[in-house]
């Protein structure tokens, strides 16, 4: 089972990891790419070395770039291994999916081979997942496509927590090497197209070869590449598309010359993509197929002359992202939802509940027409009692007059309000029910965890089934639900709490056997001027009260 805190490390995790993978795209050279992968592992996988060793074009690997230690980049980067000493290397010690460790116990057989290396020092582990001063951790870069070439080594050593790397670690350290990898073959790609370019502006008697060079780059680079035009009447429209950008895109060459890049943008993407910017403009967003699906792309564009005086051409370079989007989603989705349940947990009910919230008070009492018209104008507050209090106007239907910091002249958040909880007397709010398992406990202790877990699980595709589409159903831990449903009247949620009470009620089948719970419901009410916790705990109080009420078998029962 994870532990509460899990899910707010890989949060932090996933925005360390997202800062340095981002920051892999703004070196300008490829050098400085490299660099940039090897202060990346420092800032943002938590070690305390990081070497990065590069194939060369005779197959043999040398150290390109160091970060974590002046003395140690200073004797090794420069120096070279061989081919055939690596690959015994990657060989040898336990495979982490991507990744390859060699402990301590099997790594003394490679201190005499010819990989530069660098020695640590440090006492003996003393607990099993504790990392060893010669322990080594290697995460190869493979070229994107079928062919898998080994681009490069990624070395690291040194853990901050001083323990080997976890499920978590692991697969932030994979999917890093993979966007390195991605990032070195668009460095070199880059350096070979600014090659390109400078020889058509500054040889024109070479323009022939120079045009060629150009050609075989644009057609056979594994990633997408267009030229359009800048200026006149055809702005924008596509003039010549290599074959991976028709393949990506579904669509043929001849069919890609009638658009333009905005003709093929998700509309959500459309202002994206006007704010990029011609000169050396990056953006990531969705291009459509063909077959109506969209992808996520990355576009950089550069700004080509034909020639000394002529026409200007716009040359993008699409890069499909998808997989790493998609990745991305699955890791935010995990860090903000219930293992178990797939339920929203406590960390997203609290930020969903937070943004419905605000530290002030909605008016007390409804303003007159007069009073509303002045607050319109500045003149007089539009409201009574404790938004006076406050020193803030509001309008007579909860919107507040006054500008939020660095903001508009007027906050447009609608002040969440509270039912009467005596009358109803027909105010709408956002009704919180606070939702505890009546005899779970038993079943839990009776039948094991997987009965329980079982259980868990139906319950909270029942109360997911019994809400509307809108409404919040999330685990708040343990047996224990909150549903969030807003619009709601006093008399709405009490029949919201029972209809799910007695979806709850029927007998749970679990591997042929039928067992039940209970559940007794509390209903609070959020209302600006409370905090999550004021109104959680409110809402948790009123179901003890509840749950007090009944006896104890008339709460099994439901």
């Amino acid at each position: 089972m994870e532990t509460e805190s899990e899910p707010y490390v890989r949060l932090a995790t996933l925005r360390q990891l997202h800062q340095v993978v981002g920051e892999l795209n703004t070196a300008r050279s490829l050098a400085d790419t490299l660099q940039t992968v090897a202060d990346g592992v420092i800032a943002g996988l938590g070690y305390e070395l990081a070497c990065v060793n590069l194939v060369r074009p005779d197959g043999d690997l040398v150290v390109a770039a160091f970060a974590g230690n002046a003395a140690a980049e200073a004797l090794i980067t420069g120096r070279v291994g061989s081919r055939s000493s690596w690959e015994r290397r990657l060989s040898m010690g336990e495979g982490w999916d991507g990744l390859r460790f060699i402990p301590h116990t099997e790594g003394w057989v490679l201190l005499e081979d010819d990989v530069p290396q660098w020695y640590t020092e440090g006492p003996d582990p003393r607990f099993e997942d504790e990392w060893h001063p010669q322990d080594r951790l290697y995460a190869p870069m493979y070229s994107a496509g079928g062919t898998q070439e080994l681009l490069g080594v990624i070395s690291v050593d040194k853990p901050r927590n001083g323990r080997k790397p976890g499920a978590w670690g692991r697969e932030a350290l994979q999917m890093y090497a993979s966007q390195s990898a991605i990032a070195i073959s668009n460095a070199r790609l880059r350096a070979n197209m600014q090659r390109a370019l400078v020889r058509l502006e500054r040889e024109q008697q070479a323009l022939r070869a120079s045009e060629e060079s150009f050609r075989q780059a644009f057609e056979y680079a594994p990633s997408g590449m267009a030229i359009a035009e800048m200026g006149g009447d055809q702005h924008g429209r596509l003039l010549r598309t290599n074959d991976a950008l028709c393949r990506l895109l579904g669509r043929p060459a001849s069919v890609m010359r009638r658009y333009s890049f905005a003709d093929l943008v998700h509309p959500e993407d459309i202002g994206t993509l006007l704010r990029t910017s011609a000169e050396g403009g990056r953006a990531e967003l969705r291009l459509g197929r063909r077959d109506g699906t969209y992808v996520w792309v990355s576009l950089r564009n550069s700004v080509v002359a034909d020639t000394a005086d002529g026409p200007r051409f716009l040359l993008t370079h699409v890069e499909d992202i998808e997989d790493r989007k998609r990745h991305e989603l699955q890791l935010a989705h995990r860090a903000s939802h219930d293992a178990l349940t797939g339920l929203p947990n406590s960390a997203e009910l609290r930020a969903r509940l937070s943004a419905r919230l605000c530290p002030r008070p909605h008016s007390v009492g409804p303003a007159s027409a007069a009073e509303t018209l002045d607050a319109a104008y500045g003149q007089l507050p539009a409201a009574t009692g404790e938004s006076e209090a406050h020193g803030h106007a509001f309008r007579a239907d909860g919107f507040d007059f006054d500008a939020l910091p660095g903001g508009g002249p007027y906050d447009h958040h609608v002040h969440t309000v509270a039912p009467d909880s005596e009358i109803d007397d027909g105010t709408k709010g956002l009704a919180v029910l606070f939702c505890d398992l009546d005899g779970f406990k038993s079943i839990n202790d009776r039948f094991g965890h997987h009965t329980g877990d079982a259980v868990l699980i139906e319950v909270a595709r029942r109360l997911t089934t019994g809400v509307r589409d809108g409404d919040t159903v999330a685990r708040l831990g343990g047996d224990e639900f909150v549903v969030l449903a807003d619009g709601l009247g006093a008399a709405d949620a009490a029949d919201l709490a029972v209809r799910l009470r007695n979806a709850i009620i029927p007998p749970i089948r679990v591997d042929g056997r039928a067992v039940r719970v209970g559940a007794s419901f509390g209903i609070g009410w959020a209302s600006c001027g409370m905090s999550v916790e004021e109104v959680l705990r409110s809402a948790d109080q009123r179901m003890y009260i509840e749950k007090r009420s009944r006896s104890k078998v008339h709460r099994r029962a439901g």
